[in-house]
């Protein structure tokens, strides 16, 4: 009776999980990639045609025609004395679009060598390419010194390095933009202080691509370190201390051992990587380089007319993505087989020498020292006053604090922000811990199932999924008069873009709870409701609380989803309030900036608190 039980809970769990991912995720995806290889069947309005007349022609309906040609419907004007119900007819020279062809023609353009959108892609990936490079390099010492070695203040160190994750890069770009200026912090000290130079640097015009190459190396290395250090600490030692047995210098023991065997985390770090700077719409908009293909769907999406070309560019991301998405998780199931150490007594961390321990609290130093300067730069341009000509401000002031929590905007989109990422918080601790339970205890197919699909928004980027959204949902919310608002799914958006944090945290609480408790209970009488809420809550609620954290503070600076979606001020979430206040004349880089630093702040509380329940599982939540 218990497992009949079981299994129906399972089930129904099952059913809710796919009903809540086909409306949000599947519909909406699937709806853009349709239009990408859809193209409409035209067919002129000619003078005195009618809605009849027209049907007739084409042999489509009445109903049907005005669906397809909603713009067409109402435009001419309707007789005086016709009467009020009659529809008028359609513009003279109208294009009526009558039915669909299937065609590839509009992603076959996108490949054309001699096309713009081309050199979108190719930037796009050289973009990516070049954040994965530098985010390795910098990871890689990194991972192995906090992984294999033990030395003085590792474990702050190894916390400060995790820095970049507590602030957007597109906030973390408005700061950087003020020391890159060509009358900036960088440029006054490479001329009249280092006197390296003798002109200023136009790091803002002719160096837009290194710009954004910067700021998200900064941002994103935290991602692939984490992921190199789980994958090097899974080494057999045995095998370190064969090559250095065998005679191998340290140089050769990285590139025949330690490469090959951290290979899946780097895959997998380097996917996350590459797919966050492919995708990354804020950077770019920021540094006002247009070059890239998040800021074209970006540009194109926000077109009054339909572009097949927008629909044809996110089927093209979304095929790159999904493929690193298939290698990342390929990886990460490698990683127990290339030479892992599970079920075995791990080596001892080496202790460093103090010569070396000067060697690596000076390279995290470095590292973090570097890490901290958009951080630096929000804060500086928040408090600065009258910033110019000079490379740290002259005065300090709240002045641009007051100001921006004074603003309707910033208020506005703080509110909406609360609101909405409150509300998908909610769904997401719902669906993550009915998704964990199903995982864990539920196993058979539908376990396995419910896995991959709780993984599935990984794979799907935010710029993506706004413009399926976009395309599938605008017609709700944005005809006057709608019922439903764009707030429905902004909630929607953050829901299931950040349910795998919910899920992914409860699912390690469940692994480590007994399951004899809940079986014990079982036995008593207790129904899997009740077993759930009395006995399997209260001992997991610590990871609960910890993935809720993550889920509300990274909904709450959510980017794409909230630039692309929200086009009404009274709509806006905090994200969409900061690039508004950005474009201002004036001081809005600095009412950016101090609202920015606000919401600096805040994330930062928030991932503490969430590090101070997960302990020492808090990695565990941005690896692959």
């Amino acid at each position: 009776m218990r497992a009949i039980r079981e299994n129906i809970l399972a089930s129904i769990v099952t059913l809710i999980v796919v009903v809540f991912f086909f409306w949000a995720l599947i519909y909406p995806l699937s709806y853009a990639l349709v239009e990408a290889v859809r193209e409409p069947i035209v067919e002129l309005v000619h003078k005195g045609d009618t809605w009849q007349s027209l049907s007739e022609k084409t042999g489509v309906s009445e109903k049907r025609l005005k669906s397809l040609n909603p713009t067409a419907v109402g435009r001419a004007s309707v007789p005086a004395q016709a009467s009020a119900s009659v529809t008028p007819p359609p513009p003279e020279n109208f294009p009526l679009v009558i039915g669909h062809t299937w065609t590839l023609q509009h992603i076959a353009r996108i490949f054309d060598t001699n096309a713009a959108q081309w050199r979108w892609i190719i930037n796009s990936l050289l973009l990516a390419a070049a954040v994965t490079f530098f985010c390795a390099t910098i990871s890689y010492p990194l991972a192995w010194l906090q992984a294999r070695t033990s030395f003085w203040m590792q474990g702050i160190l190894g916390g400060l390095l995790l820095l970049p994750l507590v602030m957007p890069p597109f906030v973390g770009a408005i700061g950087l933009r003020r020391m890159l200026a060509k009358f900036g912090t960088i440029n006054l000290l490479l001329t009249d202080y280092l006197h390296i130079t003798n002109e200023p640097i136009d790091f803002l015009g002719g160096y837009q691509l290194w710009g954004c190459v910067l700021v998200m190396v900064l941002h994103f290395y935290p991602l692939l370190y984490l992921n190199l250090a789980a994958a090097i600490s899974n080494i057999d030692p045995a095998l370190l201390e064969a090559s250095k047995s065998l005679g191998l210098t340290p140089w050769q023991t990285f590139r025949r051992v330690v490469l090959p065997l951290s290979w899946p985390g780097l895959v997998a770090g380097g996917s996350l990587v590459f797919i966050g700077a492919f995708t990354d719409l804020g950077t770019p908009l920021v540094f006002g380089y247009q070059d890239t293909i998040a800021r074209q769907i970006f540009a194109l999406a926000n077109e009054q007319t339909d572009n097949p070309l927008a629909p044809a560019l996110v089927a093209v991301v979304t095929a790159i993505v999904l493929a690193l998405f298939g290698a990342m998780r390929w990886s990460s199931a490698r990683i127990a087989a290339g030479g892992g150490v599970k079920g075995q007594t791990r080596a001892a961390p080496r202790r460093l020498s103090p010569k070396m321990t000067g060697v690596a609290i000076a390279i995290h130093l470095a590292v973090i020292s570097i890490a901290i300067l958009p951080h630096l730069a929000v804060t500086l341009n928040a408090l600065g006053q009258r910033w110019f000509l000079t490379p740290l401000p002259p005065v300090f002031t709240t002045a641009n604090l007051s100001e921006a929590l004074s603003s309707p905007l910033a208020l506005m989109g703080m509110r909406n922000s609360l609101l909405y990422s409150l509300s998908s918080t909610l769904i997401d601790l719902a669906l993550g811990l009915a998704c964990a339970w199903t995982i864990v205890r539920g196993g058979r197919w539908w376990g396995r199932a419910i896995d991959s699909l709780s993984l599935a928004p990984l794979a799907i980027p935010g710029l993506v999924l706004a413009f399926g959204y976009v395309g599938a949902y605008a017609g709700f919310y944005s005809k006057s008069g709608a019922i439903v608002g764009v707030g429905v799914f902004l909630i929607l958006s953050y829901a299931v873009r950040r349910l795998p944090y919910v899920t992914r945290a409860c699912v390690a609480g469940l692994e480590q709870t007994p399951r004899s408790l809940e079986e014990a209970a079982s036995g008593l009488g207790a129904t899997p409701s009740a077993v759930i809420r009395r006995i399997t809550l209260p001992l997991i609620w610590a990871n609960v609380v910890a993935g809720g954290i993550l889920a509300f503070s990274f909904a709450m600076l959510e980017v794409s989803d909230s630039i692309i979606l929200a086009q009404r001020p009274q709509d806006f979430p905090l994200t969409k309030s900061i690039y508004q206040l950005f474009g201002n004349p004036g001081n809005g880089d600095q009412l950016a900036s101090a609202l920015g630093l606000i919401a600096l702040i805040f994330l930062s509380v928030s991932l503490l608190a969430a590090a101070a329940f997960l302990g020492k599982k808090w990695g565990e939540m941005f690896r692959a």
